[in-house]
């Protein structure tokens, strides 16, 4: 079973230890692209037993574009040579990966799947964030302020926005990260109108087709003035669009 951890749309965060649990009932193993979860909820790939899991580094990890990607196989796995794999040369035992001898024998933890040597220069700027990851605390105290955002972000939104926009982001906090999904219900507005006025307004945000505005405050960078300012940009605009 393969499913992402949040998904990209709706921005809903999947109950993941409850599907790993459920689907080893079933006799089925179990990978997640955490793509959109890995910097952004808090994860505990090892304790609710997820057989592996794959992620980018370019999103909330904040490596940039073309960064290393990452890549978790869970512990009772590592020891399993029936398992398939692509042998690259990079998961080589270290010790004895220049005598390029035609056996593969892997290194005995995850870094076995690797296939080749990453970009040093994309690895020094994902160092780098991981760094300002581990000054902030990792990630329980980047949720606990993310989840004050979210409220406020609701807040907000209620008050000044009102029915103009539909978030289809799930409400409970359990079920969302930083990610709104927001739809806009204004009749003759059209959403990708209201996406180029808050580009060229400053706001970096995205539009997913075929309706949909994503925005992300994330704990790590943005603020609640941030927040604030964004509502008040979004109003004009749905305001400006609908003249």
């Amino acid at each position: 079973m393969m499913l992402p951890g949040v998904q990209y749309y709706t921005g809903q965060v999947l109950p993941m230890a409850e599907i790993t649990a459920v689907a080893h009932d079933a006799g089925a193993r179990v990978g997640f692209d955490l793509a959109h979860a890995v910097g952004n909820v808090g994860l505990s790939l090892h304790d609710w037993g997820v057989d592996f899991a794959v992620w980018c580094s370019y999103k909330y990890l904040n490596g940039g574009p073309g960064a290393v990607g990452g890549a978790f196989v869970h512990e009772r796995h590592i020891g399993d040579r029936s398992l398939p794999k692509l042998a690259g040369w990079w998961g080589q035992r270290p010790d004895i990966r220049f005598e390029m001898e035609t056996v593969f024998d892997p290194i005995a933890t995850v870094e076995s799947w690797q296939l080749s040597n990453p970009s040093i220069l994309t690895m020094a700027a994902l160092r780098a964030s991981l760094d300002t990851f581990d000054r902030a605390g990792g990630m329980e105290p980047l949720r606990k302020k993310s989840s004050r955002q979210i409220e406020y972000h609701d807040l907000l939104l209620a008050e000044v926005i009102g029915d103009r926009v539909e978030t289809i982001t799930p409400a409970a906090l359990a079920e969302r990260g930083c990610q709104h999904s927001l739809r806009i219900r204004m009749p003759g507005v059209d959403g990708r109108a209201v996406h180029e006025g808050l580009e060229r307004a400053g706001v970096a945000c995205d539009w997913r087709h075929p309706d949909v505005i994503r925005v992300a405050p994330v704990p790590l960078y943005n603020s609640f003035t941030d927040i604030h300012r964004f509502v008040g940009i979004l109003d004009q605009v749905l305001d400006e669009a609908a003249r």
